[in-house]
């Protein structure tokens, strides 16, 4: 034995041990070892260390000391594992980075980059959530990465699952264990709104939110269960939605009935610092897209709760999509297919081609998605190429909860979803104010964050959203029907492609769209395109088919007479001027 060997047995002496331990039977000494080949000076000078540190560690060791508390961060308590009756246990989440063949390297930011968006974000009130999110996005700016996704990083999807070829067995058991959940945080400002978009009056006299309530009491009543519904609203809406839903009894109270979503810092484009405007505080701080919605759910402990109470499935759609109702046939195939995250995608279209669409990754042959302010402008022609790219995204999308708070946990707290940089002006009303950088993302781009997530194809019937006015002017047409439960879908007659609307900038707000349709909308279900430029007034029973263009070419508003217009250009008469019209016969 050598001599730091004997030195360190004779740390029981010291303390290690109150009992007395015999010695080892002897056996057959060991090979020389290198302590056993140094000169006996080094050995000495080496024990007489050993024998330093053993006594330091036993009194350690032996020295009377406090019970240290246990700590206040404990671990969060697993999540409920739920899974459907007389169903296969789905297998365990699974999820990736956006990047095809690695884990995502988060973009180390310098302290004295981010700390004063952290001190802003934090007077703010932001979530510690909310403040992770928006330091992975500003990380990925400052880190100069291309937050482009060309063609040669991407491949077709060739095809995919569609509704009516899944298996049409439903376990309406599962509706216990899945939320309903609405984006409502859109103002409607492009539209020329100032309040949330989802009030406005879309069918006879009902409204978004007045038929999504309509939607969710008829499918409680025809399956007899308390099918869970939530809304993200913003700061912006939640007051005005929380007061016109409060006449639908059925609905729960607000604290169970919404989250609202997180803000984020708007970036100076120059030096990439917090932008500044005193004059109104308010304008510094952006929504951060519909990409929001983990986070949000996050920080606002809303994932937690829901988890809680056995839900482990999330529908999640726009509110002013009312195609997007709860569909028992998805969810039990969405159930029983295990995936984390499974997309709603419908057939490109010319309306839809500058739209996001479906792609996989080149190298993985994931799913992801590519957006029109990912694409690189040399590819653009590709982008809008619907035969070659033929899926977009609806926005309707199926999320396993358990598989969403894995992500997080697997991310340490931020989901790393693709950045997507908006140029602005700091005041979106002044062009010459101070350039901003808005950092957002999209909802949908999660799918590149789960593996194996899933789309299925959908018919147009699921997905009505309204965007413009002239998405409007479609629903409020003839085109689109209002079923028994309160959907809103394209006519049969329509075969499943909607009308093509284009309209000028005169038509661009909803006032200004209602005085251009005193009696509503036009007949629309024999329609292909119509284009409207000039201010043109329709008269009640003006019927649309075909290929239709109506301009004026006067500064005055004409009026278009009751009547069915057919593959014309109308630039003249039957156009009229109705007030000298009026005028003419008051004088006769």
């Amino acid at each position: 034995m050598s001599v730091l060997t004997t030195a360190l047995a004779s740390g029981a002496c010291l303390g290690f041990s109150s009992r007395v331990t015999p010695p080892p039977a002897l056996s057959p000494p060991p090979p020389l070892g290198l302590l056993d080949t140094l000169p006996a000076p080094a050995l000495l000078s080496l024990s007489l260390l050993a024998t330093v540190l053993v006594m330091f560690l036993g009194s350690w060791a032996l020295a009377p000391r406090e019970e240290s508390a246990p700590s206040k961060e404990l671990a969060p308590a697993p999540a409920p594992s739920v899974r459907p009756p007389n169903a296969a246990a789905a297998p365990a989440p699974s999820v990736r980075p956006p990047s095809a063949t690695a884990e995502p390297i988060v973009p180390a930011v310098p302290h004295d980059k981010f700390a004063a968006y952290e001190v802003k974000m934090r007077r703010e009130g932001c979530s510690p959530t909310a403040i992770a999110a928006f330091k992975y996005n500003y990380g990925v700016l400052v880190s100069g990465a291309n937050l482009m996704i060309g063609e040669s990083a991407i491949a077709p999807v060739q095809s995919l699952p569609t509704l009516d070829e899944l298996d049409p067995a439903e376990d309406a058991a599962l509706l216990a264990q899945t939320v309903m959940l609405k984006l409502n945080g859109g103002l409607g400002t492009g539209m020329g709104l100032d309040k949330a978009k989802s009030l406005l009056v879309v069918k006879g006299r009902s409204s978004f939110l007045d038929l999504i309530a309509q939607q969710l009491q008829a499918m409680r009543e025809r399956f007899g269960t308390s099918l869970a519904f939530m809304l993200m609203n913003s700061f912006s809406t939640s007051a005005d939605t929380l007061e016109h839903l409060s006449k639908y009894a059925f609905l729960p109270a607000a604290a169970d009935l919404e989250f609202v979503q997180n803000k984020a810092p708007k970036v100076t484009a120059a030096d990439h610092s917090p932008a500044s405007w005193p004059k109104e505080p308010s304008h510094e701080w952006c929504p951060p897209g519909h990409g929001d919605l983990y986070p949000a759910m996050v920080g606002s402990g809303t994932l937690d709760k829901l988890l809680a109470r056995g839900i482990r499935y999330m529908f999640v759609s726009n509110s002013d999509n009312l195609g997007a109702t709860m569909d028992l046939r998805l969810l039990t195939h969405f159930a029983r297919s295990g995936a984390p995250f499974m997309m709603e995608v419908a057939q490109r279209t010319d309306a839809d081609k500058k739209g996001g669409h479906l792609a996989r990754d080149a190298q993985s042959g994931e799913l992801l998605l590519r957006e029109s302010a990912q694409c690189p402008k040399e590819d653009e022609d590709a982008f809008q190429d619907t035969a070659k790219y033929k899926y977009f995204n609806t926005n309707n999308l199926w999320v396993d909860l358990l598989a969403l708070k894995a992500a997080y946990a697997k991310h340490s707290g931020a989901l790393p979803l693709p950045v997507i940089k908006n140029a602005k002006t700091v005041d979106p009303r002044d062009k010459g104010s101070t350039k901003v950088l808005q950092l957002e993302t999209a909802m949908g781009s999660a799918i590149s964050c789960f593996a194996g997530a899933t789309a299925v194809c959908i018919p147009r019937t699921r997905f009505a959203p309204v965007k413009t006015c002239a998405d409007l002017l479609a629903l409020r047409s003839d085109a689109y029907v209002l079923t028994p439960d309160f959907r809103v879908e394209l006519a049969p007659a329509r075969a499943g492609v909607p009308p093509t609307i284009k309209l000028d900038d005169g038509y661009k707000f909803v006032d200004q769209l209602d005085q251009a349709f005193p009696h509503g909308a036009p007949s629309l279900i024999g329609c292909k395109s119509l284009t409207i430029s000039g201010a043109v007034i329709f008269s009640k029973g003006v019927v649309v088919r075909g290929t239709v263009k109506v301009v004026n070419p006067t500064a005055k508003p004409l009026t278009l007479p009751a009547g069915k217009y057919e593959d014309v250009t109308v630039d003249g008469p039957p156009l009229y001027d109705a007030v000298a019209f009026a005028a003419s016969k008051h004088s006769c």
